[in-house]
């Protein structure tokens, strides 16, 4: 296999903090390798050492004669006067590109085809997103050994994101280096991680989940991490290898010392007691949409809707840009009224809402002051409780950045400040559209492991799809007509539905091939989800039964009841015949 690129003991520093120390490694044709490590390790300057865009203190960069080499950097950047065909296209004939099938495959994943009037648009008119998907183009259609990728998926959807990995799989012998915190990307496109910590580069098999694997094995031989982390590392782990199979398909190594961490470790989330907790706060209603109508000036984006939203429920919205799902969540938080129907709240629901847009934050207050100002403690429930102090190291401010003035703050760690505040107000009903922006790996889990032990109820948006699918346990989706779908099955369901939806492209109409052993894989994901959901609907009706028998004098709280127990029986006999449908494709 060629090889493309060397660095040989780099090292790199900024001011006094040493970044790189005396680094060595080598990108080869077709390598995959994604590369991890906190915010400010280093990850983004390793990148661009290997693209020659920054130099070295010390050592060597070395590149093959023959190797072409692409950088997607985080900012996009290009002439602001220039077209989107000219910073795509360059000075491509358009006989050239259009009998290109490969080119046109790029622009009918990333822009839906070509679209003239978005070509034609000067690149300083362009939001956030359709700069991030035009950096793409120009790199997948240029003829390419090596593209360097740093946090590719900002601003891309969930469909975005899975077109992407599509993508970049099918073209085997293209090397690829990728910086994300997108760990679901990770997985499906990765065979090797590099972690940047402490001035080195930790090398491990596998994408994320081999990586999370391996890490723990390693802690478990050496005993020498410290034990919050080792906790969390192992709690991750439980939950990758009781989930989806397909996660752990890619390790090279022996994973049964590993396993032995989580011989005994519980399921990341007790649903009985977080229930039980999140009904002594919230009671049985939080909301209920009866023939919804939900407008954004006049366009119509939901209409007749139907939907309940109950105590302890972890729901995951996807959707396609504009579909409106934050839109959704406003009417829910009371932001916005709906143009029709009826939606009912709980007398006890204490909602929180966390924002796409930062809000503003008195830039001479510190960070530990500005979280005390909502509340010293907050509680978890089941007797668990966090000082402000703690909160915030959990979310990734140590005790020296917590006295750090917000005004010195990047807009990651606005973001984090933002969100710990939310959750010292002491909230029992989340929604959180899309809290996972502008955090890294570590923080994310930490995140995670958090939201394990909240007890009230959460509506999630987001296009990380390993996040969701971390912390949720229901999805529903909006595909653009109106109406509100529940996803058993999740992303993997969206995304079907989407591609079943997406007009046939005449002679070049995909054919989609899934391998026996990826279809195995698929199968037992779904299986885990909808046993996941199976055990919450039985809690919820056994809870409902005590109910009933205690309001057998109350002849409205008995029909309230009797209505909430009929839907979760419908709810749970669906969700049955689901898993044995799905039982019955697995095994023939």
């Amino acid at each position: 296999m060629r090889n493309l690129v060397n660095i040989e003991e780099v090292s790199k520093a900024f001011d006094i903090r040493a970044l790189l120390e005396r680094v060595s490694l080598g990108v080869s044709e077709g390598d995959r390798i994604g590369i991890v490590g906190r915010n400010g390790s280093g990850k983004s300057t390793l990148m661009k050492i290997i693209a020659a865009v920054e130099s070295p203190d010390e050592g060597r960069v070395t590149k093959s004669n023959s190797a072409k080499i692409g950088l997607l950097s985080q900012v996009d950047k290009a002439d602001p006067n220039l077209t989107v065909g000219d910073v795509v296209l360059g000075d491509r004939a358009k006989h050239e590109w259009a009998s290109d099938a490969g080119i046109r495959e790029v622009f009918t994943g990333l822009f839906g085809g070509f679209d003239d009037h978005l070509f034609e648009r000067t690149f300083a008119t362009l939001s956030g997103g359709e700069k991030r998907r035009v950096g793409l183009a120009k790199l997948l259609i240029d003829d390419l050994d090596l593209i360097l990728l740093d946090e590719p998926t900002n601003h891309l959807d969930v469909e975005g994101v899975s077109w992407l990995a599509s993508h970049l799989n099918l073209r085997k012998s293209l090397a690829v280096l990728v910086i994300t915190h997108d760990r679901w990307f990770l997985d499906a496109v990765t065979e090797r991680t590099w972690e940047v910590v402490g001035g080195k580069i930790e090398e491990y098999d596998g994408g994320y989940s081999a990586f999370v694997l391996a890490k723990a094995e390693r802690a478990r031989q050496a005993n020498a991490m410290d034990a919050r982390r080792n906790n969390l590392i192992r709690k991750e782990l439980a939950w990758l290898r009781r989930g989806a199979p397909a996660r752990t398909t890619k390790p090279k190594f022996r994973v049964d010392a590993a396993n032995v961490l989580i011989a005994e470790e519980p399921a990341p989330r007790d649903q009985g007691e977080l229930l039980k907790f999140a009904r002594n706060r919230l009671g049985n209603t939080v909301y209920e949409a009866h023939h919804l109508q939900v407008r954004a000036g006049e366009k119509d984006l939901i209409d007749d809707l139907y939907w309940n939203v109950g105590p302890g429920d972890r729901i995951g919205i996807v959707g396609i840009n504009g579909a409106g799902k934050t839109t959704l969540m406003r009417t829910l938080v009371g932001e916005i009224q709906p143009f029709a129907g009826k939606l009912v709240t709980g007398v006890t629901v204490k909602a929180a809402f966390l924002t796409q847009h930062l809000d503003e934050l008195n830039p001479q207050w510190r960070v530990l002051e500005a979280v005390e100002k909502v509340a010293a403690h907050i509680e978890l429930g089941n007797g668990k409780s966090l000082s402000a102090s703690q909160l915030c190291e959990r979310l990734g401010f140590d005790k020296d950045s917590q006295w750090t003035p917000v005004g010195d703050l990047s807009g990651g760690e606005k973001r984090r400040l933002q969100l710990t505040r939310l959750l010292m107000d002491s909230p029992n009903v989340l929604l959180l559209d899309e809290p996972t922006n502008d955090f890294d790996i570590e923080t994310l889990t930490e995140l995670e492991d958090l939201l394990d032990s909240y007890g009230g109820t959460l509506v999630v948006i987001s296009h990380d799809r390993y996040f969701l699918e971390r912390v949720c346990d229901r999805f529903v989706g909006l595909l653009g007509d109106k109406v509100l779908r529940d996803l058993p099955r999740g992303v993997d369901q969206y995304l079907e539905q989407r591609a079943a939806a997406l007009p046939s492209a005449g002679s070049e109409e995909k054919s989609k091939t899934v391998s026996s052993a990826a279809e195995q894989r698929q199968f037992k994901k779904d299986l885990a989800r909808l046993e996941r959901q199976i055990e919450k609907a039985r809690v919820r009706i056994t809870k409902l039964e005590q109910d009933q028998a205690a309001a057998a004098f109350e002849p409205a709280e008995l029909a309230r009841v009797m209505s909430e127990l009929e839907y979760a029986r419908t709810e749970l006999n669906s969700r049955e015949e689901e898993w044995l449908e799905v039982t019955l494709l697995l095994e023939s």
